[in-house]
């Protein structure tokens, strides 16, 4: 997959139209310095982009698999364009994202806004509470991002806690506290 093409079409569109966007999933993990292999680009978006957005990528060629109102999902024949999935929010969660997303060098030459690492772990603990199967990669991922220095732990405890998951989150401190 021609991953930095995919992600300027994508960010330009989100420009042009006027709709926040911010990478999530691995390369949002790479921006941080976690580098990890993937088949796909994640992205978040503010809800109203969804009735623009998939017209859009319908005219690119990329195939709808799937969308509810929190998701969408997209895959093209062409290899070099692959798969896109969408994230869509709204309400406060929306202007917290995007209130603090920055850009981050996502390649040699490409920045583009990412969300913070907290809410990175957030994304993270719901898609495990949403997929109990994701449980290892995702507490991989917020134990990477857990030790970047100036993360707000008690930030990330408090979403654990809301998602019911205050196991994984002892899990994860008993990891960070063992010498």
């Amino acid at each position: 997959m021609d991953f930095e093409r995919v992600m300027r079409e994508v960010g330009r569109f989100f420009d042009r139209e006027g709709f926040s966007y911010a990478v999530i999933g691995a390369f949002a993990l790479h921006a941080y310095g976690l580098t990890r292999t993937t088949g796909d680009v994640d992205f978040v978006t503010e809800f109203p982009a969804q009735q623009n957005l998939i017209p859009f990528l319908e005219a690119l060629g990329y195939e709808t698999l799937h969308v509810s109102s929190g998701y969408s999902n997209h895959l093209h024949r062409d290899p070099a364009l692959g798969r896109l999935d969408f994230v869509y929010v709204s309400g406060e969660t929306s202007r917290l994202l995007f209130g603090s997303a920055q850009k981050l060098l996502l390649s040699e030459d490409l920045s583009l806004p990412v969300p913070r690492a907290e809410h990175l772990a957030a994304m993270k603990i719901q898609a495990m509470k949403n997929d109990p199967k994701r449980t290892f990669q995702e507490m991989a991922d917020i134990l990477f991002l857990m030790h970047l220095p100036g993360i707000d732990k008690m930030e990330i405890r408090d979403y654990f806690e809301k998602q019911g998951l205050m196991d994984k989150y002892n899990e994860i401190q008993r990891i960070l506290e063992t010498p």
